[in-house]
Parts: structure tokens; sequence; C-alpha cells
């Protein structure tokens, strides 16, 4: 009898675990999944935040990783999958705008660097697209087994740019030691 009043109160753990468990989580209104799939792995939302200064207060940005840290070298430095991704709150912003100050935060980020990336940061701005609206989502994902950063514009593949060089860059942007805003990398490394 004991053992059976065990296993029931195991299963009954078990089951109010799995479901009490958070799914999504809402930064300033945006409801953002606990994990993204990508090319048969689960990335786990590490940190998320809003009103960054580099988006001018229009959007939730959200890290996704592999394996949780709040260690941002590793992150940088580190052959895993990863992604940022982009909910624009609000139609605002032109999108000339975007890849300006995405362009300037990027030659901050590479700092001596950034000759041979330039070619490759002009194809990056051109997939954003010439039109952001309110609500697109964008996902900047890193994947190792081609060493490519892989860019979606609400779920359609805009393109690839090769390079661990360009990723770690284009992540430093946000998680470099002189970040776009540091309350935002804090918020990204789950501080």
């Amino acid at each position: 009898m004991k053992k059976i009043l065990l296993l029931l109160t195991v299963i009954s753990t078990l089951q109010f675990t799995n479901v009490s468990a958070q799914k999504t989580f809402t930064v300033d209104g945006v409801v953002l999944p606990r994990t993204i799939q990508f090319q048969n792995k689960t990335l786990s939302l590490n940190g998320a935040g809003g009103r960054s200064k580099l988006w001018l207060g229009s959007c939730v940005q959200s890290l996704y990783l592999s394996q949780l840290t709040q260690d941002s070298e590793y992150i940088l430095d580190s052959a895993t999958e990863m992604a940022i991704r982009i909910n624009i709150t609000t139609s605002i912003i032109p999108a000339s705008k975007l890849t300006q100050l995405i362009h300037e935060r990027f030659e901050k980020s590479a700092a001596n660097n950034m000759e041979p990336l330039r070619y490759r940061l002009e194809d990056f701005k051109n997939m954003l697209g010439n039109q952001i609206n309110e609500k697109d989502i964008f996902k900047i994902v890193y994947s190792p087994i081609d060493s490519s950063v892989w860019v979606y514009k609400n779920n359609v593949l805009k393109g690839k740019i090769k390079g661990n060089d360009f990723k770690k860059a284009l992540f430093g942007i946000w998680l470099s030691n002189k970040p776009a805003d540091q309350k935002l990398k804090d918020q990204l490394l789950g501080k």
C-alpha cells in the first residue's frame, strides 16, 4: 500500500510540474516562447528586454542559446547555436534608420576587424528589407554546422551570411564589452 501511495504521489508531482512549467514569457506586452527550434536543436530563452536605445524603444529583443549562460564572452566566442529574436512593437522606424543604426553599432563591435566584414554587413542589411512594420519578427540565428548567420523575417529565410567572425561582430552589438545598451545586455544575459 505504501508503494502504491508513493507511486501516486510521484506521478501527480510530475504531472503538476509539467503543467505548471512556463511555456511563454511576456516582455513589454510581447509573448515570447520559452524555446525555439533550429536545425533539430532546441534553443532556450536566456533573457529578454525591450525599449533598447538601439531600436528607439520600438521592439523587444530576446536571446536564445543551446546552453544558458550569463557569460557574454563565452557566447561571443562560442561555436554553438544561438539566436537573437527581435519583435517590432511599433512601426515608427524607417528601415533606413534601422539599417544605419545597425551599421554604426556593428562597426563599433567589429572594431579593427571591420574591413573583411564590410560586404557581408551590406548583405545583412539588405536582408532586413526596405519596410519594417509593427509585429514583424526577425530571427538572427547562428548555425555552427555551416558557420553562418541565418536571417529570418516573419519566419521566411531571407539569406545566410558566412563566418564566425561575422556572428561575433553581429552578436557583439548587444553582448560585447561596449554594447549598444548595457541594460539590454544585462537583460539578455538574464541578470
